[in-house]
């Protein structure tokens, strides 16, 4: 496996677990690690399968869910600057929100994944693409009841996360999370990536692919009733809602369209050391420029889902470790333990993975454009961790 790019010394095991899963990978990927606010690994190889070129240094591609660690990001330099406070009731922000009975719920709980709002009522009438349009989706959320009560339970909200959390920052700041993103993250970092890809920077695109069949809605309500979960109560219809319009926006990601579109939950496009470089500027120093204070950093990875579980019945589905969310990051478990305790970050679906750790002063990305279809534990082209915390 031809692998382009370099790294220092002491980082050869890196370099090398990474041409290896490349090597039994389709597609290709990128891999970039920062320390202490240097950039110590920048790799890339295999190849852009759907335009036959190869995956190179100037490759970008859809980020997927690893896009809500910037909307994260952007959310936390509001707070620093006193304008939105993690724990005010949205409806302080966004009066509409209240209705449903979500006086209540707090931004904390958007950005924990504990709102209760992971999809939308089947009854709403919205379609995938839907999602897209501010003046169709929100006004669906707004009027919504949670499936839950805000704070009690956690469950994944593949797309709402980045619509409700859009919602809250142009009502604060009139602007979008895509704006804010281009013009405090990106801009002064010089980073590419992007929410809402300009038609220029189109041609960079390495879409993705899936080289197995994708499991369908259907296969995963048989799977949920295999578990003993009741799939007729309301929790079950949005959260199978939920997973279907995910699966067709996936989809639909490789088109023009939906690359434009911002998506502040999934369709961030980026290489892997403009994602690299955005976390290692959250916890020091790059290039002069500090993206988050530390306090901010240690508030962003304190645990805020404690013990939660899913909801309902479908905390039958809980087989290991609950997912565990500080404000707007995963923080480590099994199978996504990053450098272990101390890291926050996000995976993105089919592989992709962007984190920090503080304590050791690094931060790292990969991104790929072969989805990965295994639910059973880390993606196997994640090897370099463990040479990494070899390295460290």
């Amino acid at each position: 496996m031809d692998v382009g790019g370099y790294v220092s010394r002491g980082y050869e095991g890196v370099r090398e677990a990474f041409a290896a899963a490349q090597a039994a990978d389709e597609g290709g990927g990128q891999l970039c690690i920062y320390r202490h606010g240097e950039k110590v690994v920048d790799l890339w190889a295999g190849r852009d399968k759907i335009n036959d070129r190869p995956y190179g240094e100037d490759t970008i591609a859809i980020i997927m869910s690893c896009t809500k660690g910037a909307t994260a990001a952007v959310v936390h330099q509001l707070a620093e600057r006193g304008l939105i406070d993690y724990e005010a009731p949205v409806s302080d922000y966004w009066p509409e929100f209240a209705a449903g009975g979500k006086g209540e719920a707090r931004i904390w709980h958007l950005m924990s994944h504990s709102v209760g709002l992971p999809g939308v009522d089947p009854e709403s009438g919205l379609k995938a693409h839907d999602l897209l349009e501010l003046d169709r989706h929100l006004p669906a959320l707004e009027a919504m009841a949670p499936v839950w009560s805000p704070g009690a339970s956690c469950l994944y909200h593949p797309i709402t996360y980045g619509s409700l959390l859009d919602a809250v920052v142009r009502r604060v700041t009139g602007k979008s999370v895509s704006q804010l993103l281009a013009e405090e993250i990106s801009g002064p970092l010089g980073l590419d990536f992007w929410i809402g890809l300009p038609l220029e920077e189109d041609r960079r695109v390495a879409p993705h692919f899936q080289p197995t069949p994708g499991v369908t809605s259907e296969q995963i309500a048989a799977l949920l009733t295999g578990f003993g979960v009741d799939t007729e109560t309301r929790l079950a219809k949005v959260v199978l809602l939920s997973l279907q319009h995910t699966a067709e926006l996936i989809e639909d990601m490789n088109s023009r369209a939906l690359r434009a579109a911002q998506l502040p939950a999934g369709n961030g496009i980026a290489d892997a050391a403009s994602v690299a470089k955005m976390y290692a500027a959250m916890i020091g120093e790059v290039d002069g420029f500090r993206l988050l204070k530390p306090e901010t950093v240690e508030r962003a990875r304190t645990l805020r889902t404690g013990s939660m579980v899913p909801p309902g019945d479908l905390d039958k589905l809980q087989l290991g470790l609950p997912t565990r969310y500080g404000l707007g990051y995963q923080l480590a478990r099994e199978p996504t333990e990053m450098l272990g305790e101390g890291s926050f970050g996000h995976d993105g679906a089919g592989g992709r993975i962007a984190f920090a750790h503080p304590e050791s002063g690094t931060a790292a990305a990969y991104v790929a454009n072969t989805m990965s279809s295994g639910f059973s534990g880390p993606d196997p082209r994640w090897a370099w961790i463990a040479e990494l915390r070899k390295a460290i």
